[in-house]
């Protein structure tokens, strides 16, 4: 039994814009001619003094988290080719957002990376984990070692 999928989703960390990851997005997009998007999540980072919350460093960090990860989504999407309206910089929980946007634009494969560890335990990060548990389609898991050749 062969599946084909029409529409990819790349969760990426944007560390490297070109790793096992993209390359097996980018792929499986090929293969099966689907559309790929592409998303990435700027966590919400509350900064927390003592007691009080401190909003405007947040908010300048969060800002210029954006800033960098809207550029490096560029330099991804131009060597992918992908259009600007399928690249996706968003900012939340990260397992949220990608089963969120999975949910709302009929993505039938998420494609994320799953960070080498030891331990049966560490097989998948905890947001790996969670999409693949919680995903409405199937999810490819690539597993790679952060910092070594992938």
């Amino acid at each position: 039994m062969s599946t084909r999928y029409s529409h990819i989703l790349l969760a990426t960390d944007l560390l490297q814009v070109s790793n096992a990851v993209t390359e097996k997005a980018k792929q499986l997009a090929d293969l099966n001619q689907a559309k790929l998007s592409l998303i990435h999540v700027v966590e919400n980072l509350p900064i927390y003094f003592g007691n009080e919350l401190v909003i405007p460093e947040t908010l300048e960090i969060e800002h210029q988290l954006l800033v960098q990860a809207r550029q490096k989504m560029a330099a991804l999407r131009q060597l992918l080719v992908i259009a600007e309206a399928d690249a996706h910089v968003e900012v939340g929980v990260t397992k949220l957002e990608i089963i969120g946007f999975a949910r709302q634009n009929s993505v039938d494969l998420i494609v994320l990376g799953s960070h080498s560890r030891h331990g049966l335990e560490h097989l998948l990060g905890s947001t790996a984990r969670a999409v693949v548990n919680v995903a409405p389609c199937d999810v490819l898991a690539v597993r790679f070692k952060r910092g070594g050749s992938e």
